[in-house]
Parts: structure tokens; C-alpha cells; sequence
């Protein structure tokens, strides 16, 4: 029996994978470093810690892998107080499901980032537990972050849910031994092997319902 459900953030509750592009390829082009769709890709669902090592390590930026992330954190809440790219259904898919469980988020983003989206989009009631990947030893695919909000939530893994729309998130949260629900993000797909690992696959939040998640 279902008790919890993890929501992901990015790509499930904001489109922010286009973001994240346009704010880190900028930083990169501007350091002299590389991009292209092997770092996009490569970066997804790594937590901040893993990213900004990458970045310096791989993509050949300069700063030290603390500067480069807080300099891209900047431009993301700048960019987010401009404009919060919601996900039509958001706010009501999540507030459809408090109803009946109890919520926790596991993000990839940054502590402030989950924060300010969270207050921006009027939903911090509504999460008993949030967790960054950067608050644990491995960012997604490895299942910490979502081993992590169980714990914190002190429900065992297998009496959650999770929503997911990424490779990286699916095979974390499949990892943590969760249910995994899965609304594939069209802008960045996951790959067929990944999503053959769902419960369940839907096209939107219009269509997660307390009797899907069950």
C-alpha cells in the first residue's frame, strides 16, 4: 500500500531543463569552455556538487567548481523570479494528491532553487519533506536522494510513489525501490530502456490521480 509520493522537480512540476541549458551553456560559452549534448546530457540529474566538478573537470571552465556553482544558482533564481516556467497542471496535480498522501520532493536542484520555486509557486505547504542531491553522497541515477526523502519521511521506500521524467530520475527512484510513475518530459525523452522500468508511464499531470498512484 502506497503511503508517500516523491514528486522530481525539474521536468516534472517546472520546465526547467531549458533553463538550466540556456543559463549554464551561457556561463560555459562565456568561460571559454565546452557545450554540447554529450555535457547536456551527461549533467542531467548529476546534483550540484557532481555538475560544477564536471564543468571545471571535463567542460574545461576555469573557476573552481564552487564558483561556477553559485554563479549558475544566481542566474537560475534571477531567471526564476522573472518567469516560473510551471508545468501546466502543477499546482493542481500536487494538491489533487496531498489530499490523501503525504508528499515529499527529490530534486537535483540546488537547496535555495527547491526553495524558491516551492514559495513562488505557493506550494511549500504542501511538501512535509523536501531533499536536494546535493545533501546526499550521490546525485540521480543512484537512488540516494530518494532513499533519503523515505527516511526522512519514515516511510519505507517500497510505500512510496515517485514521479519522474528523466532517465537519471527514473532509474534513481527504481533504484530506491519506489513505484515509479512516469510522465515523459518531450523536450528531453528518456531512453526506452529507462522508461521500460516504470509501473506505469502517463502523457501528463492531468492524468495523476490518488487512484493511479495506488
Amino acid at each position: 500500500m502506497i503511503e508517500a509520493v516523491v514528486f522530481d522537480l525539474d521536468g516534472v512540476l517546472i520546465q526547467s531543463e531549458e533553463v538550466w541549458d540556456e543559463v549554464r551553456g551561457a556561463f560555459v560559452r562565456e568561460r571559454g569552455g565546452r557545450w554540447d549534448a554529450e555535457v547536456q546530457r551527461t549533467m542531467m540529474g548529476m546534483s550540484s556538487v557532481e555538475w560544477s566538478r564536471y564543468l571545471h573537470e571535463v567542460a574545461g571552465i576555469p573557476d573552481d567548481p564552487d564558483t561556477i556553482n553559485d554563479e549558475v544558482v544566481r542566474r537560475m533564481l534571477a531567471a526564476y523570479k522573472q518567469r516560473l516556467p510551471l508545468i501546466d497542471g502543477a499546482v493542481a496535480a500536487v494538491q489533487r494528491l496531498a489530499t490523501r498522501y503525504r508528499l515529499a520532493l527529490a530534486s537535483s536542484s540546488n537547496r535555495t532553487l527547491i526553495d524558491a520555486v516551492l514559495d513562488l509557486a505557493g506550494l511549500t505547504p504542501n511538501f512535509e519533506v523536501t531533499v536536494s542531491s546535493e545533501e546526499v553522497a550521490r546525485g540521480k541515477p543512484a537512488p540516494d536522494v530518494y532513499l533519503e526523502a523515505a527516511r526522512r519521511l519514515g516511510v519505507e521506500p517500497a510505500r512510496c510513489a515517485a514521479v519522474e521524467d528523466s532517465h537519471a530520475g527514473i532509474r534513481s527512484a527504481k533504484a530506491a525501490g519506489m513505484r515509479v510513475i512516469a510522465i515523459p518530459n518531450p523536450a528531453y525523452p528518456p531512453d526506452e530502456d529507462s522508461l521500460a522500468q516504470a509501473d506505469v508511464t502517463i502523457r501528463s499531470l492531468d492524468e495523476l490521480t490518488p487512484e493511479l498512484v495506488t
